[in-house]
């Protein structure tokens, strides 16, 4: 079972919503962290599910559930920000979940960022969406949509939903050494999700702390991963674990 909670009642309508869940070159979560930060977004709640590893981040010597719910008021911003790859088993209920989610709260849009593998990656962007009228309005910015192709994931899941219960959904893909972690990517994604949703989120501290934000989210993904292993070797030893 998968709960999304918030901590108090919020009035979201209006909002974009925009998730990066981990993916190829981790570019979602860099991208999030970084926004979260830039615009002192505040902590409003979480996701869970018994299906989740048992971990609790902890930042600020403060515990905290690792999928969380941030938004930020001013702009009507909602992001969601995980601190480790859904199971597979998981991503469909959580799309479900999260696209209930946005219909009760009458959040205006979804917004999911991702990365395309390349081995030589360029600092471009390519879109995918629910909505033809939205398409239309996103070439104009100069990203690129993707005509044919396969996408997996939340995001996958939430893009059909888009179509089906008319939420306006984007994919926004940039391209990304699958092998590398690079902030630039992060980068790359806000200054194309910034010509999306008109709100300036300003890069120039990414670019002076590139270094800060990558360890930081490659030192969250790999505590998170021992935690796990730690935890399910721990299980394995006294009988089976449901944790894959």
């Amino acid at each position: 079972m998968i709960e999304i909670k918030l901590f108090e009642e919020h009035d979201l309508a209006g909002y974009t919503l925009i998730e990066g869940f981990p993916g190829v070159g981790l570019v979602g979560p860099m991208a999030n962290s970084y926004i979260i930060e830039s615009l002192s977004m505040e902590y409003i709640g979480y996701i869970s599910s018994d299906g989740f590893p048992p971990i609790t981040a902890i930042h600020g010597n403060k515990p905290m559930f690792p999928v969380r719910i941030y938004k930020e008021a001013k702009d009507k911003l909602a992001v969601i920000i995980s601190e480790f790859t859904i199971p597979t088993n998981l991503v469909y209920q959580l799309a479900e979940e999260i696209t209930e989610f946005v219909r009760k709260y009458k959040i205006e849009r979804i917004i999911s960022i991702g990365g395309i593998p390349n081995q030589k990656p360029k600092d471009v962007a390519y879109f995918i969406t629910s909505e033809e009228d939205l398409s239309e309005k996103v070439k104009k910015t100069g990203i690129m949509p993707i005509e044919e192709g396969v996408v997996a994931g939340v995001s996958a899941i939430l893009l059909v939903n888009g179509e089906q219960y008319n939420i306006p959904t984007i994919d926004l893909l940039v391209e990304v050494n699958p092998t590398i972690m690079d902030p630039k990517y992060a980068e790359v994604a806000i200054l194309n999700l910034n010509k999306i949703i008109n709100v300036k989120i300003n890069t120039e501290e990414l670019e002076k702390e590139a270094k800060l934000v990558e360890t930081k989210v490659r030192d969250i993904l790999k505590k998170t991963k021992d935690s796990h292993d730690s935890y399910t070797k721990a299980v394995d030893a006294t009988g089976p674990s449901m944790y894959a």
